[in-house]
């Protein structure tokens, strides 16, 4: 069992009572638009942190991180991307993959909008957890957290705060 806390589009600030809410998390997960190198120390200081880059990052946060990361999570396939589109909508790119090999779960940023969604079609959970930052059209800041059980994906909670 994992406890994970997932994140994006932080654009350079991080919210501490985020990561009062990621207290308790085995792991971080960033699905990009970092904004800043020190976003990532904050993270990796706190966490074991897996992240990506988004398309705002520049080439510092681009060498030191993928644009996607696959990995198993306990019995879970896990496939994090900044770009994704959402379940209907998919990115061409993601979509085409997802196709011949789709993952159990899907984390995407970049739309700013929290979205948890269940893609029947490809048997998988699509993850947006919206934006953590203050830039962008949101009005409302928003992390997920969840557990990993084996292959189950159970206790997903919301945490939401009044941009600032």
């Amino acid at each position: 069992m994992k406890r994970i806390g997932c994140l994006s589009d932080t654009h350079g600030f991080l919210h501490p009572r985020l990561m009062d809410f990621f207290h308790h998390v085995d792991e971080i997960w960033h699905a990009g638009d970092i904004g800043d190198m020190s976003i990532l120390d904050a993270l990796k200081e706190e966490k074991t942190l897996r992240a990506v880059y988004g398309n705002i990052d520049g080439n510092d946060i681009r060498k030191v991180l993928p644009a996607y990361q696959k990995f198993r999570m306990e019995q879970l396939h896990v496939w994090m991307t900044h770009i994704g589109g959402y379940p209907g909508k998919y990115d061409r790119v993601v979509g085409e993959e997802i196709a011949s090999n789709p993952p159990g779960l899907l984390i995407c940023g970049h739309s700013h909008i929290l979205r948890v969604m269940f893609d029947k079609k490809n048997k998988l959970l699509f993850i947006n957890p919206g934006a953590a930052g203050r830039s962008g059209f949101h009005q409302k800041m928003t992390a997920v957290r969840f557990i990993i059980d084996g292959s189950l994906i159970r206790d997903l909670e919301v945490w939401e705060m009044e941009r600032s």
